[in-house]
């Protein structure tokens, strides 16, 4: 049974006059939004010596920064690259001043320190929501195995033969890894590991974290190193498959929708054209990015399979209709792209369902939501 608290990203932003984080917090923003590298590390070392806990001030200071860095690149309001290089000046941060809060490397010899592997599923590159965990562990006293972005699950279950740690803490930000997550957890609890999930990909409250069998989930890492704190049981040892979490597999509408995906996104690209008047004037570049909307369309249409969970479908589309009319490209194209979707697929009743509830909650959008100029 999954222990339910929230998710490994990091921790809402504290508010108020007893905040002793928010102008420092006001100040990283501004020193990662730049590019100051330079000012970022003054500014996280500058909390430490006025007495913050480290912990503190990798979640209440570092974690909603990185936080927001993702709010303004949804709302267009910073680019690709300069996200990517405030993600970078984080991490960097993070490594240049988590010495300052590690204790005393010297333990008890009597006693034995707690062992965690803590990776990214296979596929996931956002890891820097896992790295915060890792370090928040460290400072606990935990040895921690931190594998990084984008773990195989087959070097995964290497490293735990060869280590044995005490318990696995996988994380995941995209939905669309759900099925990796769960191929990654299963075989870890194969090997007699338990194993705590975290991640925006686990859904609100962690949902698909129970349905896909994990043995706790957490909703950030201060309240994942404190659930790792209480311990959590060793998993009975069982072979099963994927179709044993979750029996609607087995009408293989899933297996289907990932096998053609690429099928897919070519029919529904080539309907769209004639479909969508706007698309004749698209460069190339355009024409691309709409062929990439498309594959994660499929994408989030499969993992609502895996999991047979409409909501899942439907809030990436409500997401991306905001992210289209934030750049001011038409966001009811997503319509005609259901439409054809649900056309190619209509003997496929789990995925027709899927279909015609995110159709009815687009269409439910205000107009002036739905709507915009072509880029």
């Amino acid at each position: 049974m999954t222990a339910h608290l929230r998710d490994l990203t990091g921790t809402p932003e504290p508010a108020g006059a007893s905040d002793p984080l928010g102008s420092a917090r006001a100040q990283l923003w501004r020193d990662v939004r730049d590019g100051d590298e330079i000012g970022a590390i003054r500014t996280v070392r500058a909390a430490v010596e006025a007495g913050n806990a480290f912990e503190s001030v990798l979640l209440d200071l570092i974690a909603p920064v990185q936080a927001r860095v993702g709010v303004e690149w949804a709302a267009n309001r910073i680019g690709v690259a300069q996200e990517h290089a405030a993600t970078a000046i984080n991490d960097r941060v993070i490594t240049l001043t988590a010495d300052v809060g590690v204790p005393d490397p010297a333990p008890d010899p009597a006693q034995r320190r707690r062992r965690i592997t803590v990776a990214c599923v296979d596929g996931e590159w956002h890891a820097l929501p896992a790295r915060l965990l890792a370090e928040v562990l460290r400072q606990r006293g935990w040895q921690v195995d931190f594998l990084g972005a984008h773990t195989p699950t087959p070097h995964l279950v290497r490293h735990l033969h060869q280590q044995v740690p005490d318990v696995v803490a996988l994380s995941s930000s995209i939905p669309t890894h759900l099925p990796a997550a769960h191929a990654a957890l299963t075989a870890c609890q194969a090997v007699g590991s338990p194993v705590l999930v975290g991640g925006a990909a686990f859904g609100p409250g962690g949902r698909y974290a129970k349905v896909l069998g994990a043995d706790a989930w957490a909703a950030d890492a201060r309240d994942a190193a404190d659930l790792l704190d209480q311990g959590l049981a060793r998993p009975n040892v069982m072979l099963h498959q994927a179709v044993d979490d979750l029996p609607h597999l087995i009408d293989q509408e899933y297996s289907m929708v990932a096998r053609t995906r690429g099928e897919l996104v070519k029919e529904v690209l080539g309907e769209l054209e004639q479909l969508f008047p706007p698309m004749a004037r698209y460069t190339v570049r355009q024409r691309r990015h709409t062929a990439e909307d498309i594959a994660h369309i499929v994408d989030y249409l499969a993992t609502a399979l895996y999991v047979d969970d409409d909501g899942l479908f439907t809030r990436f589309l409500d997401w991306t209709a905001d992210i289209l009319t934030a750049r001011h490209v038409p966001a009811h194209s997503l319509l005609l792209a259901l439409d054809v979707l649900g056309r190619r697929l209509s003997d496929f009743p789990r995925a027709t369902r899927v279909l015609n509830t995110a159709r009815e909650a687009l269409a439910a959008r205000p107009a002036s939501n739905r709507t915009g100029e072509s880029v």
